[in-house]
């Protein structure tokens, strides 16, 4: 049975294995620092691409996501790759 989300609720974990690794700050200049733990764990590099993904509910920004690019461009290729292949026919 699929749970369908809260009215307040934007985040639902959509999959096993979502959870808190780390609070982090934002300094006066909007910089923020991932932990070393949480780079090394993710394979994040220095000169490797993050793109920043938000999700809004009634004009409001409540939940942000990162995601390496060439994962990003994988899961557009997986969506957008069978439409193309349609609108071509």
């Amino acid at each position: 049975m699929k749970k369908t989300a809260s009215k307040n609720q934007c985040c639902e974990p959509m999959a096993n294995g979502f959870k808190v690794d780390s609070v982090i700050s934002v300094d006066e200049r909007g910089q923020m620092v991932l932990p070393k733990e949480v780079r090394d764990k993710a394979n994040i590099r220095p000169g490797d691409k993050l793109a920043l993904v938000s999700w809004e509910i009634n004009g409001e920004v409540c939940c942000l996501a990162l995601l390496k690019t060439d994962e990003l461009a994988g899961m557009v290729k997986d969506i957008l790759g069978p439409m193309m292949k349609e609108i071509i026919k």
